[in-house]
């Protein structure tokens, strides 16, 4: 339940806050007092896409606060929690949307979260309608989803069922096109994937040989060479001169240790120095060593070479075509090895996916069917809800068809067509709503359907295997719900635990006045006793029924000019007593002072009690 909403800076509202009743609320007002806004800032704070355009201009930012009752709703407590949100003591939690600088941000308990969030929670909590919705009401969609909704949650549990094999055949169906009508392009993959693999099971190449033979080659290729840089190297460190003389750099680092070894004994720092060039000495003689063996070992290899270079060249055919070097290759022929049993595999995995089609095709039709006949029973009960409520109405000659008729082949949501028909008067032919209802006529209509699906939801009466649900309203026109003997009251628990949705309705009185206006009213505040209802109207004759009164008050300058070039709001107020009488005559007559109107205003406010 929505206790109140502070608004700053939206539209023209410069500052507000709306207090709501646990029952029914009206919101009135003058035109251009932003009632509207009041709506704008619920859609916010139900996630809904927020307009920059929509600050107040002079403004930096506009901002939404609402407080939500949620003791009692687990999913939405469930849905805070994972967002980090925290819920006061109370039982209530903070929502906030914040507009500024062309950006949105949202927050629940504290906890900054993507809009969605407050989206998803807004889908537990609040049911909005205005004419926007009245004319999503004339198409079939829509009155499909209202006659699903009245069915119950165990007829929505089987469309549930219903919903998720159509998606999983969906998708079923999509593989199974994809592998039929690609498969010649899947053909000469296998056929190309099967050659690659054979040319390098043939080659057999080895992690790296592509490296390694380069570097032989390179060697062999340049034998001589090295055989020469290898030598020179060793007869400057060991060798002999053209002499014999054995003038190389081993005996000259010898005689260096024999002369500091010599003098050793007159000083310690020469003994030191004779240690190391000895140690010089050792290395030069292992590295002579090593030089000459490299010598030894490096032989010209002409067959060798050549065998190399066509043993490169076979990789580099592979590596031309399977990757950049050998260890690529061969992770390419492991990646098309696995591919390869895919593809050769799908022939069976087709077979499977046909097999689990028609699987699916027979759950589906029996599905259909219980849809089907739940939806049949429940449209005799809609139908019969709704003309009842439409009696309450002042349509009393009027009365709801509800049809469910075959379609040419299963859809997404069943095998049925609905269709709301409407006679408005007896002896009038049935007609859809979306072709014969005028605005006024889809205003009640629409009212009459909530009624009947809050009931519905609130007594668990639209079971498809119960009793016919019973209207609101007796033949008279008078409430049932609402008596001091109906069960349960505003803001009360319904049976099943779950506290009851918050509707809003958005000038649901359009095109209606008299009479039907004043069964409006009556029907609102009947509403209300079972769920918490905020209307925005213009009727006098649906504010009278009111458990709280608010009006969207505008303030001027002396001048009678508006403050800072626009209308600015300094509040929203509560009205009660002597100043409520005058709020409704202003809404009758446009002269709140007018005594005619006054008289009007609590002729109205004394029926509303007694029809309450």
């Amino acid at each position: 339940m929505l206790e109140e909403i502070a608004i700053e800076n939206l539209g023209v509202i410069r500052s507000a806050r709306v207090p709501l009743s646990d029952g029914l609320t009206v919101i009135t007002g003058e035109t251009g007092a932003g009632k509207t806004m009041v709506l704008t800032g619920l859609n916010l704070l139900m996630g809904g896409k927020a307009d920059p355009r929509s600050v107040r201009p002079g403004a930096t930012g506009a901002a939404v606060e609402g407080r939500v009752r949620v003791a009692g709703r687990p999913e939405v407590l469930r849905r805070v929690d994972e967002a980090g949100g925290e819920v006061e003591d109370d039982g209530t939690v903070v929502i906030l949307r914040t507009v500024a600088d062309g950006r949105s941000r949202a927050h629940l308990g504290g906890r900054g979260v993507p809009q969605g969030v407050l989206a998803e929670i807004a889908e537990d909590l609040f049911t909005v309608h205005g004419q926007a919705d009245q004319l999503r009401l004339r198409t079939s969609a829509k009155q499909r989803e209202a006659l699903d909704a009245f069915a119950g949650p165990a007829h929505q549990r089987v469309l549930d069922r219903y919903r998720a094999a159509w998606t999983e055949r969906s998708g079923l169906l999509s593989e199974i096109a994809d592998l039929t009508t690609k498969g010649a392009e899947r053909a000469r993959e296998v056929e190309l994937l099967r050659i690659g693999l054979e040319e390098i099971e043939r080659v057999d190449p080895q992690p790296g040989e592509d490296a390694d033979l380069a570097a032989l080659v390179e060697r062999l290729s340049n034998a001589e060479a090295l055989r020469m840089a290898a030598q020179e190297a060793h007869d400057a460190v060991a060798g002999e001169d053209a002499d014999g003389a054995r003038e190389n750099a081993i005996a000259l680092v010898e005689r260096a240790r024999r002369a500091l070894d010599g003098a050793a004994h007159s000083d310690a720092a020469l003994g030191e120095l004779a240690v190391r060039f000895a140690e010089v000495g050792y290395l030069l003689g292992d590295v002579a060593t090593d030089v000459a063996a490299y010598v030894d070992d490096l032989q010209a290899d002409p067959a060798g070479l050549e065998s190399a270079h066509q043993r490169l060249a076979e990789l580099n055919g592979l590596t031309r075509n399977y990757g950049e070097t050998i260890d690529a290759v061969l992770q390419w022929a492991s990646d098309a090895g696995l591919r390869l049993l895919d593809l050769d595999d799908g022939g069976d995995r087709l077979r499977s996916m046909q097999q689990r089609t028609a699987e699916l095709d027979g759950d589906l039709a029996r599905l259909a069917d219980i849809l089907t006949a739940e939806r049949t029973h429940a449209a005799s009960q809609l139908a019969g809800a709704v003309t009842q409520e439409l009696h309450g109405l002042a349509m009393g000659g009027a009365h709801l068809v509800v049809t469910v008729d075959p379609a040419e082949a299963l859809g997404p949501y069943g095998a049925d067509l609905v269709t709301f028909l409407l006679v408005p008067h007896p002896g009038a032919p049935e007609r859809p709503l979306g072709k014969g209802a005028s605005g006024g006529e889809l205003s009640r209509v629409m009212l009459a359907l909530e009624v009947a699906l809050a009931t519905a939801s609130s007594t668990r009466a639209a079971s498809v295997v119960g009793p016919g649900l019973p209207g609101l309203f007796d033949g008279s026109g008078a409430a049932l719900v609402g008596r001091t003997d109906a069960p349960g009251t505003a803001g009360e628990q319904s049976d099943d635990g779950a506290l009851r949705r918050t509707f809003v309705f958005d000038e649901v009185d359009a095109g209606v006045g008299g009479r039907a206006a004043v069964e409006v009213g009556r029907r609102l505040a009947a509403l209300g006793r079972s769920t918490q209802v905020v209307v925005v109207t213009h009727l006098a004759q649906v504010a009278a029924f009111a458990d709280a009164h608010l009006v969207v008050t505008k303030s001027t300058d002396g001048g009678g000019q508006e403050v800072d070039g626009m209308v600015t709001v300094t509040g929203v107020r509560e009205v009660r007593g002597d100043d409520r009488v005058r709020e409704l005559a202003r809404m009758l007559s446009g002269q709140e002072e007018s005594e005619t109107a006054r008289q009007h205003a609590l002729e109205l406010l004394e029926s509303s009690v007694v029809g309450r």
